[in-house]
């Protein structure tokens, strides 16, 4: 079976910074997009930025310019770099990744358990 496994998360000052982290292991056929969500108390799940299996970026306006996702294909893994973090940053952190576990079957979205992160003013 297929897990995400987010870690990285903590509590920061304003302005700090830190980076997530997120691997999938398991019976994995192939990795297609990855993305980070997150989810403050009271609020809707957003996107907070994704990247294709080319590497293709994308990123939500509050985010862009302070934070930068990458991917490392050989560990299965995606990665979040946080800087200048802000109080609004404030949430639960999920990886999401479109995986197929085998050739005969499409790819399917699968959910990590999400990491907190916390910013201090």
């Amino acid at each position: 079976q297929v897990r995400l496994v987010e870690s990285g998360g903590g509590l920061v000052q304003a302005g700090g910074s830190l980076r997530l982290s997120c691997a999938a292991s398991g019976s994995i056929f192939n990795i297609d997009d990855m993305a980070w969500y997150r989810q403050a108390p009271g609020k809707q799940r957003e996107l907070v930025a994704s990247i294709s299996s080319g590497g293709s970026t994308d990123y939500a306006d509050a985010v862009k310019g302070r934070f930068t996702v990458s991917r490392d294909n050989a560990k299965n893994t995606v990665y979040l770099q946080m800087n200048s973090l802000e109080p609004e940053d404030t949430a639960v952190y999920y990886c999401n990744a479109v995986i197929s576990r085998s050739r005969f079957w499409p790819g399917s979205n699968y959910w990590g358990q999400g990491t907190q992160v916390t910013v201090s003013s």
